[in-house]
């Protein structure tokens, strides 16, 4: 077969949703027209993921050598921060990637063919990409992707537009600590990114809507609030911001606890859809406050055309949306699969993180599900207590009749780790009964699931520190 006979699909973007999507379409025989208007690699390899996580395990290591559980017998010194060179190591390894995992790929591929530039459609078997270089270029094909990603949202502040304020991308970016930094947000990216500057050497002071991490379990909201107390971060709740000014190289942030000054003022409120310039409204794709509405087979509300990622109105989470990419190519290329998101875990990297799966104890009973729950505290597993650090716990929330898992909410230093053997209890079906029977290394961090398991039918505190 031709080159040009195969199955052609148009695929926006070159994020984690794109390039999974254009990356199944040729392994299935298609051939792949990818148009990106700016930096290959979207949001994850370049200002989200990748960097965010590098400067918050430098944080951690300076959090480490100034402060740890084991002081009494090792020598700790506040260190010295050059946030200029930690900046530099994170950017050379944010360029590594981006050129190893995506444009060394698009390069070498037979198959995809690169535009640089601003894709809109015309009907739903063309489009006309902008080019960077110049002039316009039509593409005609048979089924379009879009995976045009999110930026940060600015929220409806007087003054706010007129000031050089902080996004997520621009203080990732940021070569000094400021002294004083205000973070208005307290979901996951306000707080991953005000306890990594604190850390580095700046007095945060958070503004909450209503409390910290407010669509979660209120019990994780509390222990990031003492986490963030035993830190030295203020975090101010219920306080919004009225008004902000910018003069004398000082934020001055009117807020309903009174007026707040700082070096820098971080907005970290959400992320709006890149979906603007596409012309979707003329196509007939729906969209609802600029996100993309798509079904469980990622199939928009127009035909042929397909969506996944920050774009759309699935969760914002990079593993959702090369998920949602590659299951659109299947469907794109005569497939049939679906996004299944009943076992979606959801990770904050703080210190302690968070990480959760399934459902919380608010939703399972809203879903009228009648449930049975139990919170153990790190400080009964064994592995947190020879760490010397057993902030958090462990949260599962089961059917009352069938013993049922439906969800677990965890806080701990390895959260993040932990989760996935949730998330595949969940997706087997299992009780808890028999995650409690089941056999955990020890001394590890997820034995906390079966001992959290187990306090359904015993005491673990009347158990030995190994008892199955």
């Amino acid at each position: 077969m031709k080159n040009d006979k195969k199955l052609h699909i148009a695929v926006i973007g070159s994020g984690g949703a794109a390039m999974a999507a254009a990356l199944k379409a040729t392994e299935r025989g298609a051939r792949v027209t990818l148009i990106e208007r700016g930096t290959v690699g979207g949001t994850c390899v370049n200002v989200g993921c990748v960097p965010s996580k590098i400067m918050i395990r430098a944080a951690h290591i300076a959090h480490l050598r100034k402060e740890s559980p084991f002081d009494a017998g090792i020598s700790a010194e506040a260190p010295q921060v050059d946030r200029a060179k930690l900046l530099q190591q994170q950017q050379a390894r944010v360029e590594e990637l981006r050129d190893t995992k995506y444009e060394k790929i698009l390069r070498e591929h037979k198959d995809i063919t690169v535009l640089n530039g601003e894709a809109r459609f015309v009907d739903t078997n063309s489009l006309v990409v902008t080019l960077a270089e110049g002039g316009e270029k039509p593409v005609h094909f048979d089924r379009a992707f879009i995976g045009t990603g999110a930026r940060p949202a600015e929220p409806r502040i007087t003054g706010l537009a007129d000031t050089p304020y902080l996004t997520s991308t621009s203080a990732l970016a940021l070569d000094t600590v400021p002294k004083r930094l205000i973070v208005i947000g307290a979901g996951f990216v306000a707080l991953e990114l005000t306890q990594a500057f604190a850390r580095l050497g700046s007095k945060v002071t958070v503004l909450a809507r209503s409390r910290l991490l407010s669509s979660e379990d209120p019990a994780i909201g509390e222990a990031m609030d003492a986490a963030f107390k035993r830190e030295g971060i203020e975090v101010l709740r219920e306080t919004a911001p009225s008004q902000v000014d910018y003069s004398d190289n000082e934020f001055i942030v009117e807020t309903s606890a009174g007026t707040l000054r700082a070096d820098q003022l971080l907005v970290a409120t959400g992320r709006t859809p890149n979906t603007e310039a596409l012309n979707l409204a003329s196509i007939g794709v729906e969209t609802s406050r600029g996100a993309i509405q798509v079904d469980e087979h990622l199939q928009t509300t127009a035909p042929g055309i397909y969506a996944a990622g920050d774009c759309t109105n699935q969760p914002q989470f990079v593993y959702v949306a090369a998920a949602g990419g590659s299951r659109a190519a299947i469907n794109m290329t005569g497939g049939e699969a679906k996004l299944d998101l009943s076992a979606m875990p959801g990770v904050m990297f703080t210190d302690p993180q968070v990480a959760t799966v399934g459902l919380s104890e608010a939703e399972a009973v809203a879903r009228g599900y009648s449930v049975d729950t139990r919170l153990l505290d790190l400080e009964n597993v064994p592995r947190a207590l020879v760490n010397f650090y057993t902030q958090g716990f462990i949260k599962m929330v089961a059917e009352r009749s069938t013993g049922r898992l439906l969800g677990v909410q965890i806080v701990a230093a390895e959260g993040g780790e932990i989760i996935q053997t949730a998330v595949m209890a969940l997706r087997a079906g299992l009780a808890v009964q028999e995650i409690g029977d089941d056999l955990f290394p020890y001394l590890t961090m997820v034995e906390g699931l079966k001992l959290c398991a187990q306090t359904f039918t015993k005491d673990v505190k009347q158990l030995s520190c190994c008892a199955g």
